[in-house]
């Protein structure tokens, strides 16, 4: 399974939070599924620590470098198919991160790691438990 990660998904990963329960742990520990985080998500978290709106135990440079090394994630770049396929969604969520993220798991053919209910809105796989 091709699992794509929301930025919010990615940083409770990363920070062992509750809101990700036992059976969505075992899913992105298998080492059968591959683990997937946006360059779009690397911006986004840049933004926020930018803006005072994100506390991180190191700058976005480390800290994204360690957090996909830690849990083995490979990083996934910013298409212009991913970019057009953006333009086609429906303005059903406002936040263009997450318009750009649902466009890259549709276009990469992964299923999104996301709690989001605007997001369960768009024609994306969403893995969520």
């Amino acid at each position: 399974m091709r699992l794509l990660l929301d930025t919010h998904t990615a940083l409770w990963m990363f920070a062992g939070s509750s809101h990700i329960s036992p059976e969505l742990e075992q899913d992105l520990t298998n080492p059968d599924h591959e683990l997937f985080f946006s360059d779009v998500s690397a911006w986004e978290i840049v933004m926020k620590y930018s803006l005072g709106k994100l506390v991180l135990p190191s700058g976005p440079e480390i800290f994204v470098g360690s957090m996909m090394t830690q849990h083995g994630i490979a990083g996934l770049p910013i298409s212009q198919e991913s970019i057009f396929e953006w333009g086609r969604l429906p303005m059903i969520h406002r936040d263009p991160f997450d318009r750009l993220v649902i466009a890259q798991a549709i276009r990469e053919e992964c299923s999104l790691v996301s709690c989001d209910p605007e997001i369960q809105k768009y024609p994306v796989p969403i893995h969520w438990k």
